[in-house]
């Protein structure tokens, strides 16, 4: 049987969230449109600047608690990211689906429903009520998929069976 494009393109988000730099939660996000990637993000620091993996995390060190005090911190979100590489390239995501291992957070969610994204398939919760109110609100799709992500191995990027 064929691997259904839901399940096809969530594995790709899994794969994408392997190059994320954030001590505390991997995320992926790949933006699909016609059955196409237009483009993927993962979350980190932005380009040339020294990553928490590297440095450690500010957040962390701090003891703020996940889904608080977003602008402490080094890393840009995984749907920030799809949106920045969109832009620089030229690629317009307006009407896509954005598929992202974890629940947008408002910042996002907000990022989002302006460029115009249809649908968003994730499979992780995140504690924000306000960006899926305001997803609704917007007439956004969002779907929570049943799904069991790959194992990848942390050293070589290779999924494990």
């Amino acid at each position: 049987m064929r691997m259904p494009w839901t399940e096809y393109f969530m594995n790709i988000t899994y794969l994408v969230s392997g190059r994320s730099t954030c001590t505390r939660r991997k995320v992926g996000a790949v933006a699909v449109k016609d059955k196409r990637i237009l483009a993927t993000g993962y979350n980190g620091a932005p380009a040339g600047i020294p990553h928490c993996l590297d440095i450690g995390c500010l957040r962390e060190q701090l003891g703020i608690p996940s889904g608080q005090r977003h602008e402490i911190c080094r890393g840009l979100h995984a749907e920030q990211n799809v949106i920045i590489q969109a832009a620089v390239h030229g690629i317009n995501i307006m009407g896509a689906e954005l598929y992202c291992t974890t629940h947008p957070c408002v910042l996002c969610s907000k990022m989002l429903i302006n460029c115009g994204i249809s649908r968003i398939v994730y499979t992780e919760h995140y504690p924000d009520d306000l960006a899926a109110q305001m997803l609704a609100e917007a007439g956004v799709l969002v779907e929570k998929l049943p799904f069991s992500p790959p194992i990848i191995s942390a050293q070589h990027g290779e999924a494990q069976p």
